[in-house]
Order: structure tokens, then C-alpha cells, then sequence
């Protein structure tokens, strides 16, 4: 069984649906529908801090090439903020680990918005690797998707 996040972030842009539409296509082509669930975070890395989250189904996929904005919602979370704490005093770094893990999550599929996608989306200050979080992120990825497996 393969237990992936997603969420989308930086604000709306186009295809952020066909973005989602594409990545879970492709896994439950790849692992076969009952092998795969799905964990969508919502309104971005707000939801992943919060744990705010729902199942998705293949059935939420559908129809998805011609609606506008996500499904899941989008926040903006600057990077270059991200080590600050929030309103309350949270680390959101540490939020977002606990939720990852609470989650038992294998991997976490990121999009961002805007001109900028690609080197926004590999500026992420953690990913997880096995066994521990690491402060570097991966190699810039070719699409509006980054994504990180444990």
C-alpha cells in the first residue's frame, strides 16, 4: 500500500486540477487503484501545519481538466518565512513533520504557483528522507510537481 499527500500552494494558477489529476492517474496506474490512497491536504501548507486533511478517491479526479482553480484549496507560505513561527508561536516546520508522520505518510507530492513554479517548488527547506529530516532539498523537478518519498 503506497500513502501519498498532496497539496497544492503559492496561490491559484492553471492546471493546478490537471496537475493532481496527472500525478494520482499516474500512481494508480503504476501501484493499481487498491494500492494507492491518496491524502489531500487542504488551503496548501496550511493544511499540512494544521493536519487538515481528506481521502481522496479516484472518483475526485474526475472531470477535473476543465475546472478551474484546486480542489484542495491554496495558501501562500513564503519559504523564506517558513522558519519563523507562526501567529501562535508554532514552528511550522516542526507541524508539518508531526503531520507527515502521524499521517504515515510514504511521500508528499507539492505543487506551487505562479511564474516561478519549478524553482520554487525545490527551494522546500525539508524533505524527508528514511530515517530522518534533512534541511536540503532534492534536485529541481521538471514539472509544476515536486515530490518527496520517504
Amino acid at each position: 500500500m503506497i500513502r501519498a499527500g498532496m497539496l497544492t500552494s503559492g496561490g491559484d494558477c492553471q492546471a493546478l486540477n490537471p496537475v493532481l489529476r496527472g500525478i494520482a492517474r499516474g500512481l494508480y496506474s503504476f501501484y493499481g487503484e487498491e494500492q494507492v490512497e491518496l491524502i489531500g491536504f487542504l488551503d496548501g501548507y496550511r493544511g499540512l501545519m494544521d493536519a487538515s486533511c481528506c481521502r481522496l478517491t479516484p472518483g475526485d479526479f474526475s472531470d477535473l481538466l476543465t475546472r478551474g482553480g484546486t480542489i484542495l484549496g491554496t495558501s501562500r507560505q513564503p519559504f523564506k518565512r517558513i522558519r519563523e513561527p507562526d501567529e501562535g508561536g508554532r514552528d511550522k516546520v516542526a507541524a508539518m513533520k508531526a503531520a507527515y508522520e502521524a499521517l504515515e505518510l510514504d511521500g508528499l507530492f507539492t505543487t506551487t504557483s505562479g511564474a516561478r513554479t519549478t524553482p520554487s517548488a525545490s527551494r522546500a527547506p525539508w524533505t524527508w528522507r528514511p530515517g530522518r529530516w534533512s534541511a536540503s532539498a532534492p534536485p529541481r523537478p521538471p514539472t509544476a510537481a515536486a515530490f518527496w518519498w520517504s
